[in-house]
């Protein structure tokens, strides 16, 4: 009985660290040159100028500057290089 179980484990242990067959390397080939022949697309279809189209003028929107307006900053800079020193 001990026999006929160290040749079963025997066995599954062969299995185990036996190497797997590789399979045959895959080799990619992309095409190097593709032409296009556009002279033989054809498209039907009428070509025409669009007489209905028309441009309306719309109000353009004038906005306050929400900020005061201030000739003078020297105080601000004086104290921004100040707070540096």
């Amino acid at each position: 009985m001990k026999n006929i179980i160290i040749g079963f484990l025997f066995l599954l242990s062969f299995d185990a660290f036996s190497q797997k067959k590789r399979k045959e390397k895959i080799i990619y080939k992309y095409k190097k040159y593709e032409k296009f022949n556009l002279e033989d697309i054809s498209v039907d279809g009428e070509t025409g100028v669009p007489g209905d189209i028309s441009l309306i003028n719309r109000y353009q929107r004038k906005f306050k500057n929400k900020l005061p307006y201030r000739r003078n900053f020297r105080p601000e800079i004086v104290f921004g290089v100040e707070r540096l020193k």
